[in-house]
């Protein structure tokens, strides 16, 4: 194996870095600049509060014998529990660097369990966790270090504008008042609201929708259709060209969950499947060097 040796990120490293994360973009996702480079370093992510609850990150990259920058990898410590938190990893998919990293990541934080791919960082529009389709070295790489994945997300997207897609009448953009990057729709009867979506401004022309919901009582009326709808006309009328969307399709259908529904939804309207995401959990027993072999 090939020796690799690792230290902590300088800010000379940040074009190679950059490389790095670009190389593992997938389609939906905007391109990474500086800018956003930079946020993820701080642990900060326009509108999203998540970075409140860790202590700022470290960040380790990994250097080649011929002195070239083939892996970075961030890590934080979760405030209210002290868990560690792996947050973001890119080595161009080779399982070796992906290990490296992985090691000095676990040496690097003081406490478990350790958690890895549960949040969205700067570096995403909402990715939150590992598009193992993809990623399949990385995925690889965790699990033979203990790491227990779950897949819970479904990652899809479709070109904009919709048009054959009916509207919800009445449906408008509004601030969000709690994700103020974001615009909330409602669709209201009776004074009380009945349907709603979120959506997220275009990065890049990629904007996302980050959800809709339809009461129970309004359900099976073609609303959350037309609420979809109308926030794929918003995005587009904010510049979008594509969108994106997650679907928590983790439990099997009848379940409390079951997403069979949203899912047709979004494949007649469009959308395509372009990964499955998992997150990781290293317990505390399985993180003990003596219980390895």
């Amino acid at each position: 194996m090939t020796r690799m040796t690792m230290r902590p990120y300088v800010p000379a490293d940040q074009a190679a870095v950059l490389d790095l994360v670009n190389a593992d973009r997938l389609p939906g996702q905007p391109s990474v600049g500086p800018a956003m480079l930079n946020e993820a370093l701080k642990g900060a992510d326009e509108g999203d509060n998540w970075w409140g609850a860790f202590g700022p990150p470290t960040v380790q990259v990994a250097i080649d014998p011929a002195g070239e920058l083939v892996g970075a990898i961030s890590c934080a410590v979760r405030a209210k529990d002290d868990a560690g938190v792996v947050l973001w990893l890119h080595c161009r998919e080779d399982e070796a660097v992906a290990e490296a990293l992985i090691t000095r990541a676990l040496a690097v934080l003081p406490t478990r369990p350790v958690e890895a791919f549960q949040f969205a960082t700067a570096l995403t529009q909402g990715l939150e966790a590992l598009p193992v389709g993809h990623r399949p070295a990385t995925h690889a790489a965790l699990e033979r270090a203990g790491f227990v994945g779950e897949r819970l997300w479904r990652y899809m997207r479709a070109d904009l504008p919709r048009p054959g897609l009916p509207r919800a009448e009445g449906a408008l953009a509004v601030p969000d008042p709690d994700r103020p990057a974001a615009r909330r729709m409602e669709v209201r009867q009776d004074g009380r609201t009945v349907a709603e979506a979120v959506i997220g401004p275009p990065k890049q022309g990629i904007g996302v929708l980050w959800w809709i919901e339809v009461s129970p009582g309004a359900r099976r009326q073609g609303l959350g259709r037309a609420m979809l709808g109308s926030a794929l006309d918003a995005l587009t009328g904010l510049g979008a060209t594509q969108a994106v969307l997650y679907v928590d399709d983790d439990e099997p259908p009848g379940g409390e969950r079951d997403r069979t529904a949203a899912n047709a939804l979004y494949e007649s309207a469009g959308f395509v499947e372009v990964d499955r995401l998992w997150s990781y959990t290293l317990r505390a027993a399985e993180s003990d060097p003596t219980s390895r072999s």
